[in-house]
Formats: C-alpha cells, structure tokens, sequence
C-alpha cells in the first residue's frame, strides 16, 4: 500500500515459509516407494486440513485454510516441547574443524548444537552467502525463470472440459504444459506451465528491496476470476556463471547474483513502485508496447505497468528465454484453445521456482564436510514443493535420530 517493502516480513518468510503463501498443492512425482507423501497428508489432516486431501486425485488446501493448519501444527511442536521463535534470523553458523557447533542470531545470541537441521526456503540469499563463507560445501543447480501468464478461468474451463464447463463437481480447471524449443538462440530449451492455480491471484513475491518477483496462489474455492500459472524456461548454471568462463566449476552463489539482476530490471520496468512490469500476450508476440489492457484484468498488487518485456537493451529477461516463450505460446495454443489470446496477460518476473543452489550432503543427510549439518527441503536443493519438502524433512529427522541414538 505504502510501496514500502518489509525485508524481515514478507511472503516469502515466516511460519510456514513461501508455501503457505501458495496454492497449497499437495501432490508430488516424487519416488515415494515407503509412501511418506500419505505420512505428510496425514499429518495435514490431523492439523485440520479436509479430509479429503487424503483420497482426491490433486489435493489442495487453498492459501488461507493453509494458515490455520500451520498454526495448529505449531501448537503439536510446543505442545510435545519444541520451541517456536520468531524474527530470530540466524546469521552465522559455528563449526569447529569439521563439526558443527551452533548457530548465531542477528540478536547475538549463540545457540550451542552438534547437530543442525537447516531447512531454509530458497529465498534465504544471506544464510547462502554465510554457509558458503564457512566453507560449507555447495553447488550450483539448474532452476527456471519466466513470467506469470493469466486467462479468464471461464476460458481454461471451456478448453478442458468443453459443455461441461461449469460443472461444480468439476471445479476449476487447471492445466500442464511443456514446450521443447527449437534451435537457434532458444538452444532447445524446454518451456513449461509451472505452479498452475485455478481461480487464483498472481502475488508479489520480492524479499529484497528495489525488486520485483511474482509468485501465484490461490484460495480454497478457487474462484477468483482468473486462472494464473508461471510459463517458465528452464536454464543451467553455464547459463547465469559470472566469471565468463565456458567450462568448469560455477560459484554456488551465481543463481543468487542472476536472479538478483532481472528482478531489478522488473522493479525498473515496473517503475520502481514495485508495480511489476506487464504486457498482452499479443503485443508480447509482436514485440511491441502494451499501452492498454483489454478484457484480462491483471489480479496482481500493487499492480501492472504496461510496458514491452521483450525489449532490445531493455528485456525483462535473456534474449534466449523470451526468444523460447514467444515460440512456446503459439504451441501451447494448440493444446488449449485461447492460451495465446491476445487480451491475455503475461506479468513479470518469476525467477524463484526453486534454489539455485544445492547444499551438497551423503547418504546420511549430513553435510558432505560439516558433519552435524543437517541440509533439508526446498532451499537446501533436496525438494520443489510442499509435498516433497514434508518427506524430505520426514527422512532427515530420522536420520538424525538415528545419529543421536548411536552416540548415546
């Protein structure tokens, strides 16, 4: 309201992370041979999720439902002796040789520990910087960047379900989708619908003052009057090193100093408002300014500056991602009629789909050279999503115990 940005109070942290801030998708690909995914659902319900999440196909729990859940969860911790803190940001880490020894917080309080889980979101840029700094060992990872595209859900509906359209058993309808570029300077790199929320909200996602990143949710009901989804392209770490190199090594911390840079450029092109920067999906495929809206209201606050993210000099993005995205709509139009509509709206940047950083660990959960450091979940490098962070945390802890149990 004030385009003032909270650095310590956003979406991005706080109980229940980035995640609760979402659709509240609770399904995942991941290999799940010991069926952990029915262990994390079954903790949901417990919390006061709806029992259905349990046996539906796609379960979701909707944003402000999600809320209540994480808190009735943080009640279950304190209620079996853990302890809760909050604005209690750790900026340091304490290791002795090759042991882990506690952490610092911004306070200066040292909290003593041989054994640290660091489930961190993939937002936490300046626990990276300290845990590269200590020597911890990390790598560089692939992660995608793009933008938010948003249709009337009426059209998403129409395509998919045809004269049932409507139907309120059906619900609002979503979509997958996955494009492979051709050559040229798109290199054949795969364009993909990601984080898809039916009846949904494009958010502000930024953490970092003076920058511009989207993210999408969406309610239980799933009946705002938009459908929204990120139309991303992925990239590999050769794509955003920093040192100009052709071969070897990446810094771990690139992915952070890249992303930093375009989500800047969307602030500058959003007009330094946090307003993020917009465009119709027509003028987008014609390389020319947007200069009104048309019948796609953009849902995202503070709001959308209309501007040309494809720009000479002057892009939202590499030459290589709008290059494939521009290639991509038209095929994702044959899949869903009206995707590439004119009047639809494409708002920029999304560049947080997930780390860009792994922190490498063994077979035991431990830190590769930091024994005592438990990496987990989605910042860590090990998960992309809620589903996949709930078993990752899951196998950590035992692991864990299991460490504990054998030095008794």
């Amino acid at each position: 309201r004030k385009s003032e940005l909270n650095p310590e109070s956003n979406v991005q942290f706080g109980e229940g992370g980035a995640g609760t801030f979402s659709d509240g998708k609770l399904w995942s690909q991941i290999s799940d041979s010991r069926h952990l995914t029915r262990k994390v659902l079954s903790e949901f319900v417990k919390a006061g999720a709806p029992e259905e999440i349990l046996y539906i196909a796609k379960p979701h729990i909707g944003t402000f439902r999600l809320v209540g859940v994480v808190e009735k969860m943080r009640a279950e911790i304190e209620a079996l002796g853990g302890e809760v803190r909050f604005e209690q940001r750790v900026t340091d880490v304490l290791i002795e040789g090759e042991q882990m020894r506690g952490v610092t917080l911004h306070s200066g309080e040292h909290i003593a520990a041989n054994h640290v889980v660091i489930a961190l979101g993939h937002s936490a840029r300046d626990t990276f910087a300290v845990l590269h700094k200590r020597g911890v060992y990390m790598e560089a990872k692939p992660f995608s960047i793009g933008f938010r595209i948003e249709h009337p859900q009426s059209l998403i509906d129409a395509a998919r379900f045809g004269p049932n359209a409507g139907n309120a058993i059906l619900g609002a309808a979503d979509y997958k989708l996955v494009h492979h570029a051709k050559g040229g300077i798109a290199n054949g790199r795969s364009v993909y619908s990601f984080c898809m929320c039916p009846g949904g909200t494009v958010v502000a996602a930024t953490s970092e003052p003076g920058r511009v990143v989207t993210n999408g949710m969406s309610q239980y009901s799933r009946n705002e009057r938009n459908a929204n989804a990120g139309i991303v392209v992925g990239i590999s770490p050769q794509d955003y090193r920093q040192d100009g190199l052709l071969q070897g090594p990446v810094n771990p911390l690139d992915g952070m100093a890249f992303q930093r840079f375009w989500e800047s450029r969307a602030y500058e092109l959003g007009g330094g408002t946090y307003e993020a920067p917009g465009q119709l999906v027509g003028d987008f495929l014609a390389d020319r300014a947007s200069t009104t809206l048309g019948a796609v209201e953009p849902s995202y606050k503070p709001g959308v500056h209309l501007t040309n993210l494809g720009e000479r000099g002057r892009s939202s993005l590499p030459d290589y991602a709008i290059t494939a995205i521009r290639e991509a709509l038209p095929a994702f139009e044959r899949q869903i009629n009206g995707f590439s509509a004119f009047d639809a709206v494409l708002t920029g940047v999304e560049t947080r789909t997930s780390s860009p950083l792994r922190i490498t660990r063994g077979r035991d959960f431990q830190s590769l050279n930091v024994k005592g450091l438990y990496p987990a979940g989605e910042g860590a490098g090990y998960a992309g999503g809620i589903m996949s962070a709930g078993v990752d945390g899951i196998e950590v802890a035992e692991a864990l115990a299991r460490a504990l149990l054998s030095a008794a």
